[in-house]
């Protein structure tokens, strides 16, 4: 049995692995899909000053008060900011990393630094009367048409305040650089502006890096849950 740690991307909640998190139990295996600070069931804890640091400490928490170790770690989108920064934390608790069509961060790095583009919500946001608040992007940005899936998604989807893509991350913890990775691209991002970040040749020290590809938008834990299921079941 693996321990899986599902963190979904900016403007989602932990609902959004619904689908495949039956799918990872029905094999046999502990699974944990966190909503993070002002998302799901605790949306009413968003504040201007929620950023990156908040998102690790509340995996970190979760970790510590589940006893959790040899950890399977999925970050989806902005959440490879999220999964590197726990990994550079607490690296023994943490046995791979899962970069799901994932931004993968190098310390000092910022969201801005990875997607420039998302400046543009920024300034966007900076004219309103909530400047700190970014309102979620269309569900078709995430790849999901599906009539049934889009009104699905905006069940969970909410704002996101503008501090995650301007806090920096924090990593060069040696320890972190062992932990074995894996890279999920979603091959069709016609959604999706921008090509997606670059995935490193090895690992910070020289090991190799896995890389799947998944024929699917970038919400595929929405739109290909049993392929992305598929993926994970063989990382372990």
């Amino acid at each position: 049995m693996s321990t899986y740690v599902l963190v979904h991307g900016a403007w989602h909640s932990g609902r959004a692995w619904d689908r495949v998190v039956p799918l990872l139990t029905a094999a046999g295996h502990e699974v944990f899909a966190p909503s993070l600070t002002g998302h799901g069931d605790t949306a009413g804890l968003m504040r201007p000053g929620v950023g990156l640091d908040t998102y690790v400490e509340d995996l970190a928490r979760l970790f510590t008060g589940r006893g959790l170790a040899e950890v399977v770690l999925v970050g989806h989108s902005f959440a490879g900011m999220i999964i590197s920064s726990v990994a550079n934390r607490m690296p023994e608790r943490v046995a791979h990393l899962v970069y799901l069509d994932a931004m993968d961060p190098t310390d000092g790095q910022a969201a801005l630094d990875v997607a420039p583009a998302a400046q543009s919500l920024i300034d966007e946001a900076a004219a309103s009367d909530a400047p700190w608040r970014l309102p979620p992007l269309p569900p078709a940005f995430f790849g999901v048409t599906e009539p049934a899936d889009v009104a699905w998604l905006h069940t969970i989807l909410t704002d996101e305040p503008a501090q995650i893509f301007q806090q920096p991350a924090k990593l060069g913890n040696p320890a972190a650089e062992t932990i074995p990775a894996t890279y999920i691209r979603c091959v069709d991002h016609r959604s999706v502006p921008g090509a997606p970040q670059p995935v490193p040749g090895t690992r910070p020290n020289g090991g190799p890096v896995r890389v799947w590809e998944l024929e699917s938008g970038h919400d595929c834990m929405i739109t290909t849950p049993s392929g992305l299921a598929e993926i994970l079941l063989k990382i372990t």
